[in-house]
Order: structure tokens, then C-alpha cells, then sequence
């Protein structure tokens, strides 16, 4: 079993675990540009059935409180950011042979309790979806939200802030 954690997560284990993702329509807008002084995307790798499950118990109250503070970002999303600033969630993309991996969607609409938009991130190694492609899902599939600004400083990302401080300890 191999996965890579932080924006972009990937987990080989032979099963689709709860596959609710779907397609979103393609006419939805491209992803935002972010500032050139956006922290950089550092995926975690976690090797081996015991490792991926210390990285998921290590992340859980992280994704609990990233989900708990999620309903507030949603509303400012709605309500209209400010010019500049971007609305991202993290999801897991599964495939038909097993691999999951957490990717970062560009926030197009929020509407009956689900997010469409663009996945916004290199895809490493689930199949089937590449950076841009639309996708839609359940809000209940949230895993990480955040809130990019143009003078490169984010608001949320609480698992993404977690996994670089954990990466750091655990290389």
C-alpha cells in the first residue's frame, strides 16, 4: 500500500473506497491563477498498510476541524470573495483499481449540498482525471477547504498546514 499525503494523496489498496465523486459539466470556468508566492504543494508518501494508516489516524482530527470549520468558508464563498482571493476543497479522486488520492478542487458552485469545479492539481496516480478536469461531489466527501489570496496567503488548509509540520518530523 503506497499514499501520498497534502494536496494530493494517493492510496493503492486494491479497493474503491466509497466512490461518490462524479463528473461536473465542462463548461464551467478555468481555474484561477494563484500568486506566485502560494506555498508550494508538498506530498507526503506513506508506504505499506501500517504507515497509511498512521498518516489517516494522524490527520483525522485535522479533517475533523477542517469539516466543523468548513460551513463558514462555504458561506463567505457564496456571499462573494473578494476580487483575488479563491475558494479550494480537498476530496479523494478514486479509481476501478483501487487508488485514491486527495486533490484540491477550484470551487465553481456550491448547490443541494455539492461542490463542482476543476480539480486543480497534477494528478500523480489515481487514473482516469488530470489537472482541469471537472468534477463534482457530496459535501460530505469534504476533506480540507481553503481560501487562496492573491498576496499568496491562504486561510484554512488545516490537514495541508498539519502534513508539511508532519512531513518535516516523519522523512
Amino acid at each position: 500500500m503506497c499514499m501520498r499525503w497534502a494536496s494530493s494523496i494517493i492510496l493503492s489498496s486494491g479497493i474503491c473506497i466509497g466512490c461518490g465523486g462524479g463528473t461536473a459539466p465542462a463548461t464551467l470556468p478555468p481555474n484561477p491563477a494563484l500568486s506566485p508566492n502560494a506555498p508550494p504543494d508538498r506530498p507526503v508518501n506513506a508506504e505499506g498498510g501500517a504507515e497509511v494508516e498512521r498518516v489517516r489516524a494522524a490527520i483525522a482530527p485535522y479533517v475533523e476541524q477542517a469539516r466543523k470549520s468548513y460551513p463558514a468558508a462555504r458561506d463567505r464563498y457564496l456571499a462573494g470573495l473578494p476580487a483575488g482571493q479563491h475558494f479550494f476543497v480537498v476530496t479523494e479522486l478514486h479509481d476501478a483499481s483501487g487508488t485514491v488520492e486527495r486533490v484540491f478542487v477550484a470551487v465553481a458552485a456550491i448547490s443541494d449540498h455539492r461542490i463542482t469545479g476543476r480539480i486543480a492539481n497534477e494528478i500523480i496516480g489515481v487514473k482516469g482525471f488530470k489537472d482541469g478536469d471537472p468534477y463534482s461531489f457530496p459535501e460530505s466527501e469534504l476533506v480540507d477547504w481553503l481560501i487562496s489570496k492573491s498576496d499568496g496567503t491562504e486561510e484554512g488548509n488545516v490537514v495541508g498546514k498539519f502534513l508539511d509540520e508532519f512531513q518535516k518530523v516523519h522523512r
